[in-house]
């Protein structure tokens, strides 16, 4: 999908001129299946939106145990920056899966855009508020669900993902063991 027909499905912007002078101010950029977005505790002070592929993001704690937190599938727009960062730096790792297309733009830029322009300023405030959404759902999944229960929830909230991540991913997403994921997925042949 091109980044004009994707902006001008969202209701804000649904004025052609508006969205044809605000993908003009997205950069291009390309990454072959395995190569970093952005990469944990290093500096990132762009916003991304994925046009074609898949993208998954994780942390990484000390011992070097990588959690996911996160799948994106195109058209999509990435977690916005000031969810991703602090004080300029990545808190997470995102890579892509797949070979990817995506834009990106300045956060900066992106902010004094939101400043002189109201359906931008609008458009990039339902993105925060989804984000948002989205990362409340999946702490209430692993704080009140059990692992069927879980992997129930991933497969309403994520319809076809199941298919294009690999079942280590999910299950880490998840909060359970690869083991106990693929066990989950067993019994559910057997009902």
């Amino acid at each position: 999908m091109d980044l004009r027909t994707f902006l001008t499905q969202s209701p804000g912007l649904s004025n052609k001129a508006c969205a044809d002078d605000f993908a003009s101010d997205w950069k291009r950029k390309r990454l072959n299946k395995g190569a970093h977005l952005t990469q944990q505790e290093h500096p990132e002070t762009n916003e991304f939106i994925l046009l074609e592929g898949c993208l998954a993001s994780s942390i990484c704690d000390q011992e070097g145990r990588e959690v996911c937190v996160g799948f994106y599938v195109g058209p999509c727009v990435v977690t916005p920056n000031i969810a991703r960062t602090r004080d300029g730096m990545s808190l997470l790792s995102i890579v892509a899966t797949t070979d990817a297309s995506l834009v990106r733009i300045d956060s900066d830029v992106l902010s004094n855009l939101m400043i002189s322009s109201e359906p931008i300023r609008n458009w990039a405030n339902d993105v925060l508020r989804d984000a948002l959404s989205q990362k409340a759902e999946r702490e209430w999944c692993l704080a009140a669900l059990g692992g069927a229960e879980r992997l129930n929830w991933f497969r309403q909230s994520f319809p076809g993902y199941e298919a294009i991540f690999t079942h280590s991913l999910i299950a880490s997403f998840l909060g359970i063991t690869p083991v106990t994921m693929s066990r989950l997925r067993a019994s559910d042949k057997h009902r």
